[in-house]
């Protein structure tokens, strides 16, 4: 067995029962880190330390769901490459955490887990097929529907009770200005928006994220800060609540967007910029939409805002010819050299 690193992971020459187990952990890793659209096992790595300091029981949750999304496309025949580079199992880690997060940790709910994140696989690929005749990815829209699914069951099946967690059913309620936002709100708040992408609200946590996407490509990380933080801001000026800016709540779904705008999906130029400012802001206000949409069928926006808006503007993108897409490319690399990631 031969095993060296690249640039973006392990690679295991070989065909023995630890070759495969070494090969499968990379491809959960990577899974782990294309939840912020990352094909590299390092980053995923360092995403999973930052879920283990906050919460061991999430850190399970995403191996668990990370490999079991992982091992049903392999065992159903998925395209080895798309396997390769964690586009099956990064909605099944999301799934796993979310259900863990929003109902109760009992015997049942973890068999629910495994379930959810063999069924996101199946969701993947029916969005890959969907949406690759756009060339548009499918992002984190299987888990979000996957979730939706779930969340919206707990109201007919007894047996799994959420936690306090998962919002109360009702209309829509107009909200006052709360708190006072301080510099502590905003930098904390900072790293909280990165941590929130995997539902965890701890600072040393977004700055473990934060660092495993600067491992990855120092764009990424750059945009995710900025992503964050424009939330965060666009929050305050519009009156959230000072808690709800403080947790990141209004970040998590800006640095996802932010970082398939301007470190994934498009050459770094000016018009990269305009669109990716556009883009993140506008996140913001769909996030505010969407979960008062969601308000009355007690279920959370989830990713389902950044999911929204990237869709929008990856559509938009050919009507800009001076806004210039990153070119596929077999070898995994980043917009640094002009080629992109691999991404969901």
């Amino acid at each position: 067995m031969a095993v060296r690193f690249s640039s973006t992971g392990l690679v295991v020459d070989g065909t023995a029962a630890s070759s495969l187990a070494l090969n499968f952990l990379d491809c959960v890793l990577r899974g782990i880190g294309q939840v912020m659209l990352q094909n590299n096992s390092f980053a995923g790595l360092l995403f999973l330390i930052g879920i283990s300091y906050n919460s061991p029981l999430f850190a399970m949750a995403v191996l668990l769901g990370t490999g079991v999304s992982t091992g049903t496309a392999i065992l159903l025949g998925a395209d080895r490459a798309l396997v390769r580079e964690g586009l099956f199992g990064f909605n099944g880690g999301l799934v796993a955490i979310a259900l863990l997060y929003f109902l109760q940790p009992t015997l049942l709910t973890w068999g629910c887990v495994v379930f959810a994140a063999a069924c996101s696989t199946i969701v993947m690929a029916a969005f890959l097929a969907l949406m690759g005749v756009w060339k548009v990815p499918a992002l984190t829209a299987p888990f979000v529907f996957t979730a939706f699914c779930f969340f919206l069951a707990t109201a007919r099946f007894g047996r799994l009770p959420s936690t306090h967690l998962l919002p109360t059913a009702g209309l829509p309620k107009a909200v006052t200005v709360e708190g006072t936002v301080t510099a502590s709100t905003i930098a904390e708040g900072l790293f909280n928006g990165i941590a929130q992408i995997f539902f965890q609200g701890n600072i040393i946590t977004g700055i473990l994220f934060a660092a495993g996407l600067i491992i990855s490509s120092r764009i990424a990380g750059t945009m995710a800060l900025a992503g964050s933080l424009a939330g965060i801001l666009v929050a305050w000026a519009m009156g959230a609540a000072e808690p709800a800016i403080h947790s990141g709540a209004f970040g998590f779904n800006s640095a996802l967007t932010a970082i398939a705008m301007g470190g994934v999906f498009f050459v770094p130029g000016k018009r990269m910029v305009i669109c990716t400012l556009i883009a993140t802001i506008a996140t913001v206000f769909v996030f505010a939409a969407v979960s008062a949409a969601l308000e009355p069928l007690g279920i959370p926006a989830l990713t389902l805002p950044f999911v929204l808006v990237t869709w929008l503007f990856l559509f938009a993108g050919p009507a800009f010819p001076g806004l210039q897409a990153v070119t596929d490319s077999n070898e995994p690399a980043t917009p640094e050299s002009g080629t992109v990631i691999p991404a969901a």
